[in-house]
């Protein structure tokens, strides 16, 4: 017996019921065939494929709430990545549902995000004839655009999950923690980001959703996670109380913090940004990395136009404009 299948064995043995197994012929078919892993069950597979992926990398540059913010401890698209792992785990354990998969779920779910943050989601979403949805873009790129287009060839219940993340019921029920687990994460971290950033007063949160959730960050998670937990199998979501807190706090960061002019006062320069790379590699596809240029024959060019864009970080994606567009000085 490979250690793999031992490994099978056990989850068998201590897994919920309700639990997605590693030995699942259906949620474990890939896009393409492969031989198994001696030592690592499917899903642990998914995981390491992604945590060692380009993509993966590039999210420790792409904005999370703040345009590139100066200083060290304000969120960016990676550590939202790994906060948001840490708190589907956390439920997922808790449940005894398949923490693995939940783990690569959540590793990947944002893989496919546009350079600075939402506003570029919405001009790529705009100008691209095909639209664009970063939870259908993550998948792309695991798919088609990672390996210089050879894919990562997840399992079903990965590609699944990551695809669901945002505003669907996902095929199992460590793919739906990874959805409220994103919900959990962003809300407290962002609060955390926008009292750092001096835009907002914790005094200043709604009472109503602070005296059911708590004060701190840690004692939100706390109350969020573990309303989940409670609430059980037949459907992953938070009890009804708690909910409305988590919605009252939302309400209150778009009003406050997410539609903020000094969280947002680059958004203009970064939309004109992108428009500009995106008329420009239509005109001139020669000048995109090959993979981009095989998408282009083989679909069209304003496809691979967007998965080239959409994959850049924000630093990229601005050296790129600056290196096309502005002059250089003569030496």
């Amino acid at each position: 017996m490979t250690i793999r299948e031992q490994i099978e064995q056990r989850e068998a043995a201590f897994l919920n019921a309700h639990a997605c197994s590693s030995s699942d012929p259906v949620m474990t078919k890939r896009l393409r065939e492969e031989a198994a892993c001696p030592y690592r069950t499917a899903f642990q597979r998914d995981r390491d494929r992604i945590l060692h992926s380009n993509s993966f990398r590039r999210l420790k540059r792409k904005t999370q709430v703040f345009l590139s913010p100066v200083g060290d401890h304000y969120r960016t698209r990676l550590t939202h990545t790994l906060e948001v792992a840490q708190v589907a785990r956390t439920i997922a354990r808790a449940m005894g549902l398949n923490e693995d998969l939940t783990e690569a779920i959540a590793l990947g779910h944002d893989l496919g995000h546009s350079p600075f943050g939402h506003a570029g989601e919405a001009v790529l979403n705009r100008i691209c004839p095909h639209g664009y949805r970063h939870y259908e873009q993550s998948v792309r790129v695991t798919d088609l655009i990672e390996k210089k287009g050879r894919g990562l060839n997840l399992t079903h219940a990965v590609r699944n999950g990551i695809l669901c993340h945002t505003n669907m019921t996902a095929d199992t029920l460590e793919g739906n923690i990874v959805r409220t687990a994103d919900k959990i994460a962003y809300i407290n971290h962002d609060i955390d980001d926008a009292v750092r950033a001096g835009l907002l007063a914790e005094e200043e949160l709604p009472q109503d959703a602070i005296r059911i959730l708590g004060r701190t960050k840690t004692e939100r998670i706390t109350a969020m996670v573990g309303s989940v937990i409670a609430h059980g199998y037949e459907s992953i979501a938070m009890l009804p109380e708690v909910q409305e807190a988590h919605d009252l706090l939302h309400g209150f960061m778009y009003e406050n913090v997410y539609h903020n002019q000094t969280a947002k006062g680059e958004e203009k320069k970064a939309t004109m940004l992108l428009e500009t790379l995106y008329e420009h590699f239509r005109k001139f596809p020669e000048q995109m990395p090959e993979e981009y240029r095989n998408i282009a024959a083989e679909t069209d060019i304003d496809r691979a136009v967007c998965d080239y864009i959409s994959g850049m970080s924000d630093g990229y994606a601005v050296d790129l404009y600056s290196e096309l567009f502005v002059p250089k000085f003569w030496k």
